[in-house]
């Protein structure tokens, strides 16, 4: 199925209500649907789309459940895959789509415990009242994951039961899989087919060594709390600096300059030469010069950054109707 989701125009609400713990008792009846909404790419979307609409039509408030930590960071955290996006982010994209709350419930020994029917009846009946439930057709929840849509329609005495199908874009089945994949190849633009979006970043800009100072390069620096999805030297657009700029960033340990193995992007904006420490900005990703590499001497470092920034100012110029 090709996915043609796209925000609502209506019901979009200006914020969404934050709730970091499941709630103990309902206190109004919601529309909900479940998952873990890493990214939030096409097929999230079109969950989201059909989400504000049944709650539209039912009178009901439009709410997701999700998860932290990921249940596959729970189960095996060194095998876990990079996330996607942060909370914020997810929260950024879901508002877009009409959701007027968002649960967070923390993963647990005793969430996965739950057997799957008390999962319904602790969970969307006493906790959320959910009255109508949207789901991946290949959903599965409750102890050893032995639930599934059979089982939560089964159980369903209050609420309706709706299942989102697979969905395509340009022949490729979407998912956060093929959304890693793609960034780890550095394929920016089958990424963003994926997303409906450039990948994208957001943090607040916080003081470094000003090292790229010293160098003729200042940098907003963002600190990353876990390993991105990608890495490597990119064209980018920034939002939160006053108007949308352009620059060239750098994602990942800096080898040539530090050895911790700390993630970080630095990005270096073209033109614009101004205080935005503690500022929150969203950096995009729209291509991939060179993956990181180590010099020998800070000089060679700099005439590799020089060159980085005048080839990602010949991209853009090159791209201006596809960015």
């Amino acid at each position: 199925m090709l996915c043609h989701a796209s925000p609502r125009q209506r019901g979009v609400p200006p914020s969404v209500q934050l709730i970091r713990r499941l709630p103990a008792v309902a206190d109004r009846p919601v529309a909900l649907t479940i998952g873990n909404f890493d990214g939030v790419h096409r097929g999230h979307q079109a969950m989201l789309v059909r989400l504000a609409e049944a709650a539209e039509d039912l009178g009901l408030e439009p709410a997701v459940l999700t998860f932290d930590p990921h249940p596959r960071e729970f189960f095996s955290r060194d095998r876990a895959p990079p996330r996607l996006s942060s909370l914020r982010g997810k929260i950024d994209v879901m508002r877009k789509f009409g959701v007027a709350r968002v649960v967070v419930a923390r993963f647990d020994r005793a969430l996965a415990s739950l057997e799957p029917d008390t999962f319904v009846d602790e969970v969307l009946v006493r906790r959320f009242d959910a009255r109508w439930v949207l789901v991946g057709d290949d959903f599965r929840y409750g102890r050893a994951r032995a639930g599934d849509l059979g089982t939560l329609r089964r159980h369903a005495k209050t609420y309706s039961v709706e299942a989102m199908g697979t969905i395509d874009v340009a022949g490729e089945r979407v998912s956060s899989s093929a959304v890693r994949d793609a960034l780890a190849a550095g394929d920016l633009d089958r990424a963003k087919r994926l997303l409906g979006r450039p990948y994208a970043i957001g943090g607040h800009v916080v003081h470094g060594r000003k090292l790229g100072r010293t160098l003729g390069f200042p940098t907003a620096n963002l600190p990353l709390r876990r390993t991105p999805p990608l890495s490597g030297i990119f064209a980018v657009r920034v939002h939160g600096a006053g108007p949308t700029r352009r620059g060239v960033a750098s994602l990942g340990v800096r080898p040539t300059v530090e050895s911790d193995g700390r993630p970080l992007l630095e990005v270096y904006l073209f033109d614009f030469d101004e205080p935005i420490y503690g500022r929150r900005i969203v950096v995009e990703f729209h291509h991939k010069l060179r993956d990181e590499a180590r010099y020998a001497d800070l000089d060679t470092l700099v005439r590799q950054i020089r060159t980085d920034a005048s080839q990602a100012r010949a991209w853009f110029d090159r791209e201006p109707a596809t960015t």
